[in-house]
């Protein structure tokens, strides 16, 4: 059909058969129907432009949910903690996100996309800040999480090495146990899609190598973190 519209153009009148019988003659073959990347080929073509968000909860020892709301760089694997809260509402999102967008524009960093779910806690003001800056917000399909998978994949990360070890007991606690997980995620934990390397590399100290190892206590002793003695 392509071929008979722009031979139209040309002023020349002939069928979609026609131009299908003529080019099976010669051996070829019609082109391929495109319907463009799927959603694993886009995610993976822009991974540096693009950022993924979400929330996840927690259950205090006191029966009260926290809600803890992260951006993470699809390309870097860096995990950003945008805040905790009991009460995740319109201003408190709106808040969090100016902080996290006015951080990127110190540092003068960009990025294209925000990939999130259809969960209500993401209001229209929570879009609007990041549109302002630039970053379309795309929605994931309804009840398709494996569309975010990488934010997915740190809540999993998190609750397995850290959280599901871990008493909390309120808000600041959570808070703090996050943060201290986080920073080890992004500067300390390998990760097997970035090539067993860490988010953010740590340069290893001159000369260090072969002397004392020595072992750092994460958490209270949940996790270690291993690095030659200066």
């Amino acid at each position: 059909m392509r071929i008979a519209g722009e031979l139209k153009k040309l002023g020349v009148a002939i069928s979609a058969t026609s131009v299908s019988n003529v080019l099976r003659a010669h051996g070829l073959s019609p082109a391929p129907r495109r319907s463009g990347p799927t959603w694993e080929q886009f995610i993976r073509a822009q991974a540096r432009g693009i950022l993924a968000t979400d929330f996840f909860s927690v259950d205090t020892v006191f029966g009260s949910t926290l809600y803890v709301l992260f951006v993470i760089e699809v390309d870097s694997r860096v995990v950003h903690l945008l805040g905790v809260t009991k009460h995740p509402v319109d201003a408190w999102v709106t808040q969090v996100a100016r902080n996290f967008v006015s951080a990127l524009e110190e540092e003068g960093r960009r990025f294209r996309f925000l990939v999130r779910d259809r969960d209500t806690k993401f209001t229209r003001s929570f879009d609007a800040v990041f549109s302002s800056a630039g970053i379309e917000v795309l929605k994931t399909p309804v009840r398709s999480p494996k569309a975010n998978a990488y934010a997915e994949r740190f809540v999993r990360t998190a609750r397995s090495e850290c959280l599901d070890l871990v008493l909390i007991v309120g808000r600041r606690h959570l808070e703090r146990v996050v943060r201290e997980f986080v920073s080890h995620y992004d500067t300390a934990r390998p990760h097997r899609g970035l090539n067993l390397a860490t988010p953010i590399a740590r340069v290893p100290e001159q000369g260090a190598r072969g002397g004392t190892l020595r072992r750092n206590d994460v958490l209270g002793g949940i996790i270690h973190e291993y690095e030659w003695a200066a």
